[in-house]
């Protein structure tokens, strides 16, 4: 009897061991990631700037008007942005989304950022403003992406033919567990 305990708890370990390190890991494990500027193809940072003045002199450049019979390489242009916050007291969030349209494509910049890690966690964009359940999400969403990591800066590219203004929040989402960890909802014209 004793010999089939032994049995029962070396079962246990060796099954319960891995799910608890997929669930337990990511809360004392940060992934960062540092991504640059997305910018359109061919374009090149003049040397010695920095990101942030990169992204100063684009942001200046996409408000001004000016006529010219050359083409022009196409400038970020920021569509939308939100700042994110936190679902509750344990799934915490803070930083910028902002979604630029950069040549043809619309990319999401998170800038910076930071959230609780978690298993399996995804950027979706949600119909709803303020998402804080599963059934605020389940109202309509599209997936963007596998998140990279839960620090830094990171780019996603939108899905082409996305109507942007059908969508009013970004947010980091828990597949497996139906949680939403936190959210920034979207204002047009930032």
């Amino acid at each position: 009897m004793r010999r089939r305990w032994w049995w029962v708890i070396a079962v246990l370990v060796v099954i319960g061991a891995p799910v608890a390190w997929y669930l337990g890991s990511p809360l004392f494990i940060n992934r960062a990631v540092e991504e640059a500027f997305p910018t359109s193809s061919g374009a090149e940072v003049p040397p010695g700037m920095t990101q942030e003045q990169v992204e100063a002199t684009m942001m200046a450049a996409s408000k001004e008007t000016a006529s010219s019979e050359e083409a022009m390489p196409a400038a970020a242009v920021a569509l939308a942005r939100g700042t994110f916050s936190g679902a509750d007291s344990f799934h915490q969030g803070e930083g910028v989304a902002t979604v630029y349209r950069v040549g043809s494509e619309l990319t999401l910049r998170l800038d910076p950022f930071r959230v609780t890690n978690g298993p399996d966690l995804h950027v979706i964009l949600t119909k709803h403003a303020k998402p804080r359940s599963r059934d605020d999400v389940k109202a309509g969403y599209i997936e963007v992406a596998k998140l990279k990591g839960n620090l830094g800066s990171q780019n996603y590219t939108l899905p082409a033919g996305l109507r942007l203004e059908d969508y009013r929040a970004i947010v980091i989402y828990c597949k497996p567990f139906h949680v939403v960890f936190a959210s920034a909802e979207l204002a047009a014209g930032q």
